[in-house]
């Protein structure tokens, strides 16, 4: 069996976010979804566990980072090309969301990313097939 990995962030309002991702095209497991959290389908190894607060306080004594105002965690996902990177930071735009930053690009590697509606930071990145798999 492939590792998995789950990230596990915070959210303000669940059915925003939901509704905020399924925008983007994601889509959630009904087996790990309730009111207080659901499990966001990224690829079939990589889940993302959107919490609200309370919920997320259970599983950390830490406090919870305001991903507005600090950084804690940058999420990174590649995607399969220049333009697809492009059309889900507009699409994330539109659906509420916000960028932190200019699109990169450094030939072989393109990257932009946005800003969920709790603050969370989603990097896409599209790195050139040769660059991405050296012989």
């Amino acid at each position: 069996m492939a590792t998995q990995i789950f990230v596990n962030l915070p959210v303000k309002n669940l059915n925003q976010s939901v509704e905020f991702f399924t925008k983007l095209g994601f889509s959630f497991d009904p087996q790990f979804t309730d009111e207080t959290a659901t499990c966001m389908i990224v690829s079939e190894s990589i889940f993302v566990m959107l919490l609200i607060h309370d919920r997320f306080k259970t599983f950390t004594p830490k406090e919870i980072c305001d991903a507005t105002k600090s950084t804690e965690v940058l999420v990174c996902l590649s995607s399969e090309s220049r333009e697809k990177v492009d059309e889900m930071v507009r699409t994330a735009i539109a659906a509420g969301g916000t960028t932190y930053n200019e699109p990169q690009d450094h030939d072989f590697m393109y990257g932009h990313g946005f800003q969920d509606l709790d603050g969370h930071i989603w990097e896409l990145v599209y790195m050139e097939p040769s660059v991405e798999n050296p012989s």
